[in-house]
């Protein structure tokens, strides 16, 4: 790094404290984080983009400061049932069964829909994504813990976690705020709840109906393990208790991420993550996107505008350029107007970028103050970084440069305003903390994947009409070349769906 750029620790806002604090990783260089990825039975919504973006500038930038980052992001494929409890049909069996497919069916073809979208938006893979229906023994095993613990029991096959059992020995509550009488009035009338001690309790394992389908072999029961419970056993396998940081987003705090600490203080006697980060939502006109009110957005229709809010289709960046805009912690109110904004900031940023690549800076009558200035807003970008990853203000600062690189462009190729060195840092700089921490690509090194997924489509088509008139040979030649350019055709009961090796 430059001598003249400064690079302040970084603090980020700790939910379980409740403030700011300076990031110390429990072992250093080394940094442990789990963000809670998508349950995998629908396609991806314009949450789930404002999550993982988020989360991989935070993994970008501690990597950028030469943490060795080892990111873990799991996918739910069984055990999340509606409304987030302990009633209700398992989210992807209710799936499968309205759309007469197996279960892995829909969660395999989602996770691929899922990992494509993460794609386009220049999201980096996480290290480890497992998947909970993998991890079926070890959530047994910490279930048997618990019981042993003391801290659940059983009832007619289904395994529950004792929450007044365990606030007598620790604090609940201690995420959200939450407190164990404000849930004592809660009737027992809900379906569901009628076998739980306390309508607080909540499921390590179900047992299974005879309708259900997803289901695995237990000491209590045939049945499935509980959604919470699977996140602990995931982040403590390849994570270690405790680990450094968890995020998400804010509607997991409670109940979710509050029952994963109560399940790790329970089965081993220490909280189970250093901190707690959790990104707010995205509303639409000032509504929390929901699919009975019609304004639920997902990512795909962004990229095709193919939705009835969208009047054209826009560059998976503008969208990036849009989370990145507004502080993680700050609602952002989508609008069809304020993803055109994104976009036109998006083409000035790589623009900018293109035009300092063919910059020469020679010197000779260097400004003094537009040398300062460009120092000035790099080691302003850094401490906003450095801020909560307050990339609002980060990335205004790179628009402050984008003017000043402007100017210099005017001057033509040969620059005399900047000196060699201070030449050379604005490059570096401004390259790095764009495309490699903000993780925006210029426009020529990004698929226009409107445009490609129209081309693949018309290939798809003409396939599907040679296997018609069973000429299989030149369906076999389109699937097969383009599998040599690196695009993978499948046929799935959705039909033929490509993706990028």
């Amino acid at each position: 790094m430059e001598a003249k750029i400064q690079i302040p620790p970084v603090t980020l806002y700790n939910t379980r404290t409740r403030e700011k604090e300076e990031f110390k990783p429990l072992k250093p260089p080394y940094v442990g984080i789990y963000v809670c990825g998508p349950t995998v039975y629908s396609d991806p919504h314009l949450g789930h983009a404002r999550a993982a973006v988020v989360f991989d500038v935070l993994r970008r930038y501690l990597t950028s400061m030469g943490y060795k980052v080892r990111f873990v992001s799991n996918i739910t494929d069984v055990g999340h049932l509606e409304g987030d409890a302990d009633e209700g049909e398992d989210k992807i069996q209710k799936r499968a069964r309205l759309e007469q497919l197996e279960p892995m069916e829909i969660a395999q073809h989602y996770t691929r829909v899922y990992n494509n979208a993460m794609a386009k938006l220049n999201v980096i893979p996480p290290n480890i994504q497992p998947h909970a229906t993998c991890h079926i023994p070890e959530q047994i095993e910490l279930v048997q813990t618990i019981l042993d613990k003391g801290f659940a029991y059983v009832v007619n096959g289904s395994v529950y976690f004792d929450v007044p059992k365990y606030a007598q020995k620790y604090e609940y509550g201690v995420l959200s705020g939450r407190r164990l009488e404000e849930l004592e009035s809660v009737t027992r009338e809900l379906r569901g709840v009628e076998e739980k001690k306390h309508p607080a309790d909540f499921a390590l394992w179900k047992k299974a109906p005879p309708t259900h389908i997803m289901k695995w072999k237990s000491p209590w029961s045939v049945g499935f393990p509980g959604w919470h419970l699977e996140c602990t056993v995931m982040n403590a396998k390849y994570l270690g208790i405790p680990f450094d940081i968890h995020g998400g987003g804010m509607d997991l705090i409670f109940p979710h991420h509050e029952c994963e600490i109560m399940q790790a203080v329970a089965a081993w006697d220490t909280e189970p993550v250093r901190y707690w980060m959790h990104n707010n939502l995205i509303t639409i006109d000032g509504q929390k996107m929901s699919k009975s009110l019609g304004n639920f957005i997902t990512i795909e229709q962004v990229f095709t505008g193919e939705h009835e809010r969208l009047s054209k289709a826009h560059h998976p960046m503008a969208l990036r350029v849009l989370i990145l805009q507004t502080h993680y912690r700050s609602v952002i109110d989508f609008s069809d107007s304020g993803l055109a904004s994104a976009e036109k900031a998006y083409k000035r940023l790589v623009q900018a970028l293109k035009k300092l690549e063919t910059l020469e800076f020679i010197g000779g009558k260097t400004d003094s103050s537009k040398e300062d200035k460009i120092i000035k807003h790099i080691n302003n970008f850094y401490e906003f970084m450095s801020d909560d990853l307050n990339t609002a203000r980060a990335i205004a600062q790179l628009f402050d440069l984008t003017s000043i690189i402007n100017q210099l462009a005017n001057e033509g190729k040969s620059v005399q305003t900047v000196s060699p060195e201070i030449g050379e840092i604005l490059k570096r700089q401004y390259s790095h903390t764009l495309v490699d921490i903000l993780g925006i690509l210029p426009e020529d090194e990004h698929l226009d994947t409107s445009r490609l997924h129209a081309v693949l489509q018309i290939l798809i088509n003409l396939r599907q009409e040679a296997r018609k008139h069973k000429n299989f040979q030149l369906a076999d030649r389109i699937r097969d070349q383009l599998r040599e350019i690196g695009i993978i055709l499948r046929d799935t009961p959705y039909g033929t769906e490509w993706e990028l090796e």
